[in-house]
């Protein structure tokens, strides 16, 4: 029987599959979901893929009780051999496998495409954030506020609830502008609608206030965490009963490490919403996400490995690029950021 969003769904696989992914004729597609994903979403990406006549194999299997490396204890050898017997992956598990072992084998090839689209992924999801969105805009938008960020030296963040932080960028450090084009087997993809980088840890003083969720340990905010940072340290927590949460769990780790700020992204997805969904939170329209704990390599920071990893998000912000306001209390407002928002159904 026909289910809800069977159309919408349909759409969205296609953008995936040819726009994002640019699936050709003949390439070994392959679609990974777990028992704790939804089915829907995997069975119309592969009729998408079909369409434009991938060799496509779809492989379900147990979910694994732990995410990346945490789940190879418990996958099949044959999910583990598709995996670096492909052209192409999408995965759609809720324990999802980037940077698993068989990932790891897998990108050491360099030449699988491959996008991670787990952890909470559901069929309105993926046809609020894929397929009701105008993904070559959203790409003109994302690539215009990529090379502005690359282009400034300082940045001032504030909020009403209480954020006001600023930093200097190192114009040598990466940029990561996930935009969903996933035709470069040499880099990981991600769901459309972020962009992120590691400051200067020096510079990085000021005061961060997460007011939308704060995962792990919490998820959806009841109240405001404070966080008094200095040269990109946490030195002080405070707020109510979630900063207590919070700051326990920082102090669970007994590792130093847990305490550096190490990265922050814009959010910039139109269909995200805020949900608790870490994911899609920190592609929520106009936010801006701080990552704290483990760095990896690729950010080329002097933070490190740490125990563990959290995200929290700052609602509304405003946001100064040299002294030049680009985004007031959510809104961008620099004229071709705004023409282009406005095309995406953003004001």
């Amino acid at each position: 029987m026909p289910e809800s969003l069977e159309f919408e769904l349909g759409k969205a696989a296609d953008i995936l599959v040819r726009q994002m992914l640019k699936l050709k004729a003949g390439e070994s597609f392959l679609i990974t979901i777990d028992s704790e994903g939804d089915w829907r979403v995997a069975e119309a990406t592969a009729r998408a893929a079909q369409a434009v006549d991938a060799k496509t194999a779809v492989v379900w299997y147990a979910a694994p009780p732990g995410v990346g490396a945490a789940a190879d204890p418990y996958l099949p050898d044959s999910l583990k051999a598709a995996i670096t017997h492909c052209d192409a992956w999408v995965e759609f598990a809720n324990e999802y496998l980037l940077y698993s072992g068989p990932w790891q084998e897998m990108y050491k090839q360099h030449r699988v495409k491959y996008i991670c689209l787990g952890a909470g992924m559901n069929s309105e999801m993926f046809v609020r954030c894929l397929g009701k969105i105008n993904f070559p805009v959203l790409i003109e938008f994302q690539n215009r506020l990529y090379q502005m960020t690359k282009n400034a030296q300082k940045m001032r963040i504030t909020t009403h609830a209480g954020t006001d932080i600023s930093f200097e960028n190192n114009p040598t450090r990466p940029i990561d502008n996930h935009t969903g084009v996933a035709d470069n087997p040499d880099i990981p993809h991600m769901l459309p609608g972020q962009i992120g980088w590691e400051p200067i840890e020096e510079t990085m003083n000021g005061t961060v206030v997460f007011d939308g969720s704060l995962y792990p340990p919490i998820g959806l905010l009841r109240g405001p965490v404070f966080l008094e940072v200095k040269n990109a340290k946490i030195v002080k927590v405070s707020g109510a009963s979630d900063a207590k949460t919070f700051e326990a769990w920082l102090a669970s780790w007994n590792d130093p490490a847990m305490y550096n700020v190490v990265h922050l992204c814009y959010g910039c997805n139109p269909g995200a919403k805020l949900t608790g969904n870490i994911i899609e939170d920190e592609r929520v329209w106009g936010v801006v996400e701080w990552g704290i704990g483990f760095a990896p390599p690729s950010v080329m920071g002097k933070a490190g490995p740490a125990a563990s990893h959290t995200d929290g998000i700052c609602l509304n912000p405003s946001i100064w690029l040299d002294d030049v306001q680009i985004e007031k209390e959510g809104r961008y407002v620099e004229p071709k950021l705004a023409e282009l928002a406005k095309k995406l159904g953003k004001q």
